[in-house]
């Protein structure tokens, strides 16, 4: 009897824990940074990408990250997931390992023998022994047992190191090769100096200041100079550190204070005075978890299962973290910056570290939506830079830099303006994107309009002029164009600018192949170039091929549609990406590049979501007579392609857009084209999500049934009203209210299927 007792019970808490599709209480139930996991995406290489992140403790935009380095220094890949030494703990400002960092330097403990080489020096370490949060981080060293804990301010952080009993204990400060010079001061317990190391982007005189400050005595004072070590207590050259030593207790915590200034030693020591002070470790612990609880907080989440909840807060914590503050506080207390442009201190707000061919997509939508008085004090940021290097920023880190394509900084700022977001100087940010459309940087064909000469006058970049990936520059450019008409109409613009950009919005339609139904790159006699491929990787596009830039017309998916011959044919044209097997040429290139190896082995024929340009492409559907496929879709790639491990992302999570998708498509709607007012819908996969906007207002979202087999939007009520729409407007949002979605296990083929219901074509709206 007892046997048969048992058994019962047994079953019965088998039947109660093993429900995966169960309802989870809300997720403000627990903290919110422990459900986030800073390592998602570090187990990334060369070869390939499962988000090239590392674990970047800091607060939400702080101007720096604290990390733990494994890779050598000047590697991009600082923290690899899979690496089993740590060489020290870096400041870091590192956008992505493909950019690299900048004004990086490290501190390593040791104990014992004195190795100050960073081969030499690795210490072992376990990820059983590892914690990692946002604004703190822990790890056991386990050749000098000693332990390394640390949380930052945004421009400080607090070290705690745990020693053994040792006579030789010591702290090392690397400030790296690239130009460096520290000085110890005994007295003071301190060690100054400055770095300089960067891969491009900075002025002459640019310099980043730290001062550490210890709570104990040293009892050795030493310096190394590029790879020698020496008594003196300042050095100066390629690269250089100090050593400081002293005798330590078993279990004796030693706490180090850092701070540093892109200005001077003396803003850096008044960086470390405000933002630390005379707080302890754990205070300053308890205030960065509080930071982060505050953000996280704007958004919480029901139901789901605890590992979508971890996916989605480690989504929403990369979201939060570039672009940087990068400007200070001076004396008085004002708002100053050293400029990555000109070099000079000047005042104002300024923030770097951003590809904006990323992020226009989902990020700084997000941020329109949910932080409008941070994009606002972003928009200032930009028209300090036109101001200070005579361009728009494109890729800045800190300064402008060489990368990717495009002119989307006019999609953040007529996004920003168009939804009502002011407190900047509009028509000098409109004069900057003016000025982006006639031509480019000079010495960098990444910063305005790289082809602009040809556009103007051809409406298209051509294939055969000597300007690379000239497709995906017309598709981007007649995007900007559109972006343009939009802010000219509203800032009241002259009819002719109006109407020129306008007429440009729809370039697109020159690159457009009616053979193929694709987009193709164009001669500059008005034939298409050939041989064609669609499965070619680069060439006329950009780190994709035609299958994945061809829907690139965020502006106008119903002409799109129209050029491909209606609903039916729009759609076979969309299903074809997940149907068409995942072969690719690659001879562009020479070689796979990591984003190739990512779509052909994610398993869903050519759509390549672990790169940027075809993430919308899912909610595209919803402008057809078949939007039950994008709800398909969309929960298909939040199911399949993310994860809160370590190998969690399908691809580089490039300044939190790849994440900002995850965010997003929780939710329940996407922002297909950014520089309208609109969400398009998708499929929500929480029961429920309560956003809490700036303005006071909630907006919530109920998915009440919703479950791993109830993926379909059945019925959709905004405020208790029937709402036959595919997509939600930014005002309805902003005003607070509830967003009802009735799931179902089957597709409702009969709901979204006419044009009113279809998301803004500027064909339709004309």
């Amino acid at each position: 009897m007892k046997k048969l007792l048992l058994l019962f019970a047994l079953a019965l808490l088998f039947s109660c824990t093993c429900d995966t599709n169960s309802t989870l209480p809300p997720a403000n139930s627990k903290k919110l940074v422990e459900l986030v996991n800073p390592l998602m995406g570090t187990d990334s290489e060369f070869a390939l990408s499962n988000g090239n992140t590392y674990p970047a403790i800091a607060r939400p935009w702080g101007m720096n990250f604290w990390t733990p380095q494994t890779g050598k220094m000047g590697d991009g890949w600082c923290y690899a997931y899979d690496h089993y030494k740590i060489r020290g703990f870096k400041q870091t400002h590192q956008p992505s390992p493909w950019i690299n960092d900048y004004a990086a330097f490290s501190l390593m403990p040791l104990t014992g023998e004195l190795k100050f080489d960073e081969d030499e020096r690795a210490s072992w370490f376990s990820h059983k022994a590892e914690t990692a949060l946002p604004h703190y981080y822990k790890v056991y060293l386990a050749d000098y047992d000693v332990t390394t804990e640390f949380t930052p301010t945004d421009r400080a952080v607090s070290f705690r190191f745990t020693f053994p009993q040792s006579e030789n204990s010591f702290i090392l400060l690397d400030a790296f090769n690239g130009g460096s010079m520290v000085k110890i001061i005994p007295e003071e317990r301190k060690i100054i100096g400055y770095c300089q190391n960067n891969h491009g982007g900075v002025p002459a005189n640019f310099k980043n200041y730290f001062v550490a400050e210890f709570d104990k005595d040293f009892e050795l004072v030493k310096t190394w100079k590029d790879e020698n070590l020496q008594g003196a207590a300042e050095a100066e050259s390629f690269h250089v550190g100090g050593v400081v030593g002293f005798k330590t207790k078993k279990g004796e915590k030693v706490n180090v204070k850092v701070a540093s200034s892109f200005i001077s030693l003396a803003q850096a020591e008044l960086n470390l005075k405000r933002e630390i002070g005379n707080k302890t470790f754990d205070e300053i612990k308890t205030e960065g978890a509080q930071s982060w609880e505050k953000e996280l907080g704007r958004i919480q989440v029901e139901g789901g299962t605890e590992a979508e909840q971890k996916t989605f807060y480690s989504c929403l914590y990369r979201t939060l973290l570039f672009p940087r503050k990068f400007y200070e506080f001076d004396k008085d207390n004002k708002i100053v910056h050293y400029s990555p442009y000109n070099g000079e201190v000047l005042p104002g707000y300024m923030f770097t570290d951003n590809g904006f061919w990323d992020t226009f997509r989902a990020v700084f939508p997000f941020f329109t939506l949910m932080y409008p008085e941070l994009n606002s004090q972003i928009m200032q940021g930009l028209v300090n830079t036109y101001k200070e290097s005579g361009w728009l920023p494109e890729w800045a880190s800190p300064g402008h830099r060489g990368c990717m394509i495009g002119s989307n900084s006019a999609s953040l700022i007529a996004d920003s303006y168009l939804k009502g977001i002011r407190g900047y100087d509009i028509e000098t940010l409109y004069e900057a994107i003016l000025k982006n459309t006639n031509g480019h940087n000079e010495k960098i064909t990444s910063v305005g309009r790289f082809g602009a000469e040809f556009y103007n006058r051809l409406g298209y970049v051509p294939y055969n002029v000597g300007v690379n990936e000239n497709t995906a520059r017309t598709l981007e450019y007649a995007y900007a164009d559109y972006c343009i008409w939009q802010l000219a109409q509203e800032l009241n613009k002259p009819e002719e600018e109006i109407e020129l950009f306008k007429k440009r919005a729809r370039n697109y339609r020159n690159v457009f192949d009616d053979e193929n139904k694709l987009m193709r790159g164009k001669n500059q006699d008005g034939t298409f170039q050939s041989p064609f491929s669609p499965y070619k990787w680069g060439d006329a596009f950009t780190e994709g091929n035609s299958w994945h830039y061809t829907w690139s017309v965020f502006q106008d998916i119903e002409d799109l549609k129209q050029l491909m011959g209606g609903n039916d044919a729009f759609v076979a044209m969309l299903d074809s990406v997940f149907v068409v097997p995942p072969i690719f040429d690659d001879s562009y290139y020479g070689f796979p590049i990591h984003e190739i190896r990512e779509m052909q082995i994610a398993g869903m024929g050519n759509y390549a979501h672990g790169n940027q340009p075809i993430q919308h492409m899912i909610y595209l559907y919803n402008y057809s007579n078949q939007p039950w496929k994008a709800q398909e879709q969309v929960r298909r790639v939040l199911s399949k392609l993310y994860s809160y491990h370590p190998d969690g992302y399908c691809g580089d999570e490039d300044n939190g857009q790849t994440s900002a998708w995850y965010v997003f498509s929780s939710m329940g709607f996407y922002p297909v084209c950014p520089g309208t007012d609109e969400y398009v819908l998708g499929s929500p996969l929480f029961s429920k999500l309560t956003l809490t906007l700036e303005n006071g207002k909630q907006f919530v979202i109920d998915a009440a049934n919703n479950s791993k087999a109830n993926i379909y939007l059945d019925k959709v009520l905004l405020n208790g009203k029937t709402y036959n729409k595919n997509y939600i407007k930014h005002a309805d949002i902003q005003n607070g209210g509830t967003l009802v979605f009735d799931m179902a296990a089957t597709p409702n083929k009969q709901r979204g299927i006419t044009n009113e219901s279809f998301p803004y074509s500027m064909t339709v709206d004309e």
